[in-house]
């Protein structure tokens, strides 16, 4: 099985590399290439992604992704490449609408989150994002001094995410929108129940608005088991439920779709401010990959494997420095990598 790594920009070559070290240590038999993505892309090719990269990854049976972006491709220009667009491409070019965000504070971090511990232990949720429709794929544009992105979707968007979000749920799929404002959330609030009263009527079904939403993620995270959501609405609640665990770079994310592979990369950035310094948490990005061996691969007992070394790791000290300690990028993995053994 041949693997695409795109490292892209910031730490995401750090996490990358420390990523690959564990892949090589469960899955020895896999193959990899290196495509260029985002700002390193933009520098090397002109564009965030080239036809060449995109191909390449739908030739692949998984991709996994460091970061993009930072201050130096930065721009306003609607004219110039941005980062992002790279991201965006990749989502766009392999079909991949499903956002899969796993958070589950472990009991070694309890104390390196910003809430108490009584309010995260045993919080185990599923962030499933919508990831190809919304007012990121909109129409966008600038004229006399006004600027606009269109919000919308599609019965049948918002139907395929909804089955992801019932057929991952245990018991409970909690949907978020804004109903009560708009449009687009009133047809995904129809849809969603739709979708639920005629497949999936065994799980419980609650609506929230997203103000709401945020603030229960804080207050009480434990309600929670599938959390479904458009595609804004996800990206900044899914950044939310990442401090549960202490940290944003401890949160992994796969990206899905109906066939095909998909994209596995951690939920933080590119940290350009700490990036070659080797004091990434490449945990994230473990993580991922451990993601990717789940989904991609279907080898659930190598990724179980991964996890249960990240686990074991934390609980014997581990601690990079966003987690309060001082291990480098390069110590962290040499954890993980013991604790595989």
């Amino acid at each position: 099985m041949r693997i695409v790594l795109a490292p892209g920009d910031g730490i995401g070559p750090e996490v990358v590399a420390a990523a690959r070290r564990v892949l090589d240590a469960v899955a020895g038999d896999l193959e990899y290439e290196e495509q260029l993505v985002g700002g390193a892309s933009i520098d090397a090719r002109g564009t965030a992604l080239t036809p060449e990269a995109l191909e390449a990854c739908r030739a692949a049976d998984a991709v996994l992704l460091g970061a993009v972006g930072g201050p130096k491709w930065d721009t306003t220009d609607p004219a110039k490449p941005r980062p992002e667009q790279g991201l965006l491409g990749l989502r766009s070019g392999l079909g991949l609408f499903a956002n899969l965000r796993p958070v589950r504070p472990l009991p070694a971090l309890y104390d390196a989150s910003p809430l108490r511990r009584e309010v995260i232990e045993r919080t185990d949720m599923l962030v499933v994002r919508e990831l190809t429709g919304g007012i990121y794929f909109g129409d966008k544009g600038r004229k006399d001094g006004r600027a606009h992105d269109v919000c919308s979707y599609s019965e049948s968007e918002i139907e395929r995410i909804a089955r992801v979000g019932f057929k991952s749920a245990r018991s409970r799929v909690t949907s978020v929108d804004k109903a009560n404002v708009l449009e687009t959330s009133r047809l995904w609030r129809e849809v969603v129940a739709r979708v639920h009263a005629q497949e999936f009527p065994n799980i419980e079904l609650e609506h929230l608005l997203v103000d709401n939403a945020a603030m229960r993620l804080v207050a009480a995270p434990r309600h929670f088991d599938v959390l479904l959501t458009e595609n804004m609405f996800g990206d900044i609640l899914s950044d939310e439920a990442a401090m549960l665990t202490g940290s944003i770079g401890m949160l992994p994310s796969a990206s899905l779709g109906a066939a095909g592979p998909g994209v596995f990369e951690p939920v933080h950035g590119s940290a350009p401010d700490i990036a070659g310094q080797g004091s990434a948490n490449p945990l994230a990005a473990i993580l991922s990959a451990a993601l990717l061996l789940r989904h991609g691969l279907q080898r659930e007992d190598a990724a179980a494997k991964v996890e249960s070394a990240v686990d074991r790791a934390l609980d014997a000290g581990l601690r990079t420095r966003d987690l309060g300690g001082d291990a480098t990028t390069a110590e962290a993995t040499d954890a993980v990598m013991e604790a595989l053994t």
